[in-house]
């Protein structure tokens, strides 16, 4: 009996150090997420001139994702969709500052049930959201975060798998008024209106870029240091820049987004990737790292695969959505998009696209405004710029890989009318699926009426 006894405790013993090594070999997890950056606002993604060597150190640390996408360019529902693996319409949060329906399974607690500890800092899920994510740590603060993290764990002893959250406010408005670069010599994007107002504020906009690049580098080596080998950094944003054409909008410059990974040892270093991901992919990505159980009935789905390089080929087709922000802007939109084409529906093409920017005109944030409407008066590519912002068609059909920046809308040529038949086919079959009605939260602005800045400067 004695014999039996000891044999029982040695077992337990073994038992429980098996448990607590198979813990540790679950590898430590670091989401860091800018707050409006798109895809092309990095150097690793050919932006000129723009200081990002910590995007630089990453990818050649690991893999570089070439075709990620948001599921909604907006971040309620962007965060939303990233923490609980479903598109807007399922998950509930479809128009900005709207959240999941009660109940709706979320990341940090999966992670949590496979022995994570969970914690967070910043912007991680959008205001109320971050309260029910049910974090084991939560800093709300979204400045030192760096500040933040190491005080944290010099103060925290840590003995199981860690997942941490980060989002840096950075480079959402309003912008830093210290530029680091010269306004005269940045690089605008070939579509704006090439204003000193313009000049200003993108130089302002690029700083906030830099200096979230900096103290994303100080919690990436953290990371090292803490962790060793045993972690994955994973850099990404929750939506396009907030400038025309961007954010608020399902073209690339808004729903396209970095995507940057680092694995020691299991990602292979200086890689790129041109497979199509989602961020509604990123939940079941994870938990496969974790060893998760993957709940049933997901939208996304693992690419584990891709970290590790035994493919290149993951989503036929990308499909995003916009549901509108409050009042500011009243314009659903849905899309799909593979890896040559990209069919638009504008759900209201009677009315203003509009947003904050053009709306409100904010100092440090979208005051140039004032300078295009000036510009417009004398110069008619000027004018066709905001007419073009203003007013949409009710399709708009872009061959992405000769026209990257979607200037030309092939909607009506007769060379793609089977592809423009067939894209506009799979978007009903998905919005079908997804229950997803396209309906407005708020009233639009009729095209036949004054512009919502004109209003409000009535008000």
């Amino acid at each position: 009996m004695k014999n039996t006894v000891s044999f029982s405790f040695g077992a337990i013993s073994l038992l429980a150090f098996s448990l607590q090594a198979s813990a540790q070999q679950k590898p430590n997890i670091v989401l860091y997420l800018a707050d409006d950056q798109s895809y092309s606002d990095v150097s690793v993604y050919g932006a000129k001139g723009l200081q990002t060597p910590t995007a630089e150190l990453l990818a050649k640390a690991g893999i570089t994702f070439t075709n990620a996408f948001v599921a909604s360019p907006a971040c309620a529902p962007s965060r939303a969709a990233l923490l609980t693996g479903l598109m807007p319409a399922r998950n509930g949060s479809e128009a900005n500052h709207t959240y999941p329906k009660p109940g709706t399974l979320v990341l940090t607690r999966k992670l949590q049930e496979s022995g994570y500890k969970v914690i967070g800092f910043g912007k991680v899920a959008h205001d109320m959201m971050n309260l029910t994510c049910g974090f084991d740590f939560y800093s709300e603060p979204r400045v030192n975060l760096y500040s933040n993290i190491s005080e944290y764990f010099r103060t925290n002893a840590v003995t199981q798998p860690v997942c941490l959250l980060v989002g840096d406010h950075r480079p959402h408005v309003p912008w830093t008024a210290k530029s680091i670069y010269n306004p005269a010599t940045v690089k605008l994007p070939p579509y704006f209106i090439d204003t000193k107002e313009t000049r200003q504020l993108w130089s302002q906009y690029c700083s906030e870029i830099t200096g979230f690049d900096e103290e994303m580098g100080q919690v990436y080596q953290l990371a090292r240091e803490k962790f060793g080998d045993n972690f994955i950094f994973i850099y990404s944003a929750d939506n396009g820049r907030q400038w025309p054409f961007a954010k608020w909008n399902l073209y690339d410059q808004g729903i396209k987004v970095p995507l940057i990974a680092v694995w020691p040892g299991h990602i292979k270093p200086n890689t790129r990737t041109n497979a199509l991901v989602s961020w509604v992919d990123i939940f079941p990505t994870l938990l496969a790292l974790a060893g998760s159980k993957m709940p049933p009935d997901l939208d996304g789905k693992s690419f584990k695969k891709v970290l590790e390089g035994k493919t290149d080929q993951f989503r036929k087709y990308i499909y995003t959505t916009h549901s509108g922000d409050g009042e500011m802007n009243v314009y659903p939109i849905r899309s799909v998009r593979d890896n040559h084409f990209k069919y638009i529906r504008n759900l209201y093409p009677n009315t203003y696209h509009s947003n904050h920017s053009d709306i409100l005109r904010k100092p440090n944030a979208a005051s140039y405004w004032d300078s295009w409407d000036e510009a417009a008066q004398t110069n008619p590519k000027a004018a066709s710029i905001i007419q073009k912002y203003y007013v949409r068609p009710a399709e708009e059909f872009y061959d992405i890989q000769n026209d990257p920046d979607e200037q030309i809308n092939l909607i009506d040529c007769k060379t793609y009318q089977k592809e423009i038949s067939q894209m506009s086919k799979l978007l009903n079959e998905w919005m079908n699926e997804q229950g997803d009605s396209g309906k407005t939260y708020e009233k639009p602005y009729p095209v036949l009426g004054p512009t919502p800045h004109e209003l409000r400067i009535k008000e």
